[in-house]
């Protein structure tokens, strides 16, 4: 009797430093989101600043819901313990009741050869599209707004531009005589595509397109240049393919297969924002940039090096 009161004493002991050496817990910042909003999800794990190889196992693919991506992992420490979350970001795009599955943690103490585990429970939320009223009547658009006529403005706008036409007539004679004094040559220069399709996106990134919120144009405009620059490049009818027909015939072009996976994350990031409503993290948004970039400066064509033996040939 006394050895199974001291066996029980043990396991109890046990279970209470293990709850004090490492504890978890996970969390949404809410349990209601439309259809397409980014579900933020963390695990918190605390636990004694010996304990090694904190490690939580979250999967790659989920039942009922995506994962877009995995943040950095951020650990702040007090005298005793350290505290370290790490954060998900995931999307539901159908109305369900989602659960969101326990996750193992790994950890192990300093010193110890083999990982022992702790797991967190399940978050379940919500995910809904937005409530429509079939009852009610459909409502009238609102009358648009008079803006009372300023007569000041009228003649301030008047006169700048009298005063641009007086300019511009000036400037049109100066240029006219200059042009009968000496003749300009005309010059025909042909701008390489790789110099023309960097140069498009140079001038793209400095609209800042996609840091105003105009998150479609961008990726409108970068998949664009880079279409052209496929025209232009290889004879290609990129603005009329899919982006699975794109890479086919990047394929038969014999094109390496890094730039062919490239251009196919880079098409199908576009393809989501455009056509399924994917609104992209910032980090989505440089990468495309950076991508564009790669794929052209893979593709530029070598220089031919003429050597003076092939010189005398000819």
């Amino acid at each position: 009797m006394v050895r199974f009161l001291l066996g029980i004493i043990c396991i109890f002991l046990v279970v209470n430093v293990q709850a004090q050496t490492i504890s978890v817990g996970a969390y949404t910042d809410t349990t209601d989101y439309l259809v397409g909003d980014f579900i933020n999800y963390e695990i918190e794990v605390v636990a004694r600043k010996n304990v090694e190889g904190v490690a939580p196992g979250f999967p790659d693919t989920l039942t009922q819901l995506e994962l877009i991506t995995r943040e950095k992992p951020v650990s702040t420490e007090d005298e005793k313990s350290r505290t370290t979350i790490f954060s998900y970001i995931l999307a539901g795009y159908d109305s369900v009741r989602a659960v969101i599955p326990p996750v193992t943690v790994k950890y192990r103490n300093a010193g110890d050869t083999s990982y022992k585990k702790i797991i967190t429970d399940s978050v379940v939320v919500n995910i809904h599209t937005i409530p429509v009223s079939t009852a009610e009547d459909i409502k009238d658009v609102k009358s648009p707004i008079t803006i009372p006529f300023d007569w000041k403005w009228l003649l301030l706008w008047a006169a700048i531009a009298l005063l641009l036409l007086i300019a511009g007539a000036y400037l049109y004679k100066k240029y006219q005589q200059k042009q009968l004094e000496q003749p300009v040559e005309k010059k025909i220069i042909t701008v390489p595509p790789h110099v023309k399709a960097l140069t498009e996106l140079d001038n793209l990134e400095k609209e800042q397109l996609w840091q105003k919120g105009f998150i479609k144009d961008y990726h409108s405009r970068i998949t664009e240049i880079i279409r052209n620059y496929f025209e232009e490049r290889f004879d290609l009818p990129a603005m009329e393919l899919t982006t699975t027909e794109t890479i086919q015939h990047l394929k038969d072009l014999n094109e390496k297969d890094l730039i062919l996976k490239i251009t196919y994350n880079f098409l199908s990031n576009a393809d989501l924002v455009k056509f399924a409503k994917f609104q992209p993290l910032e980090t989505v948004n440089e990468e495309m940039m950076k991508q564009a970039r790669e794929i052209i400066d893979s593709t530029i064509p070598q220089k031919q090096v003429i050597t003076e033996e092939e010189i005398v040939n000819v």
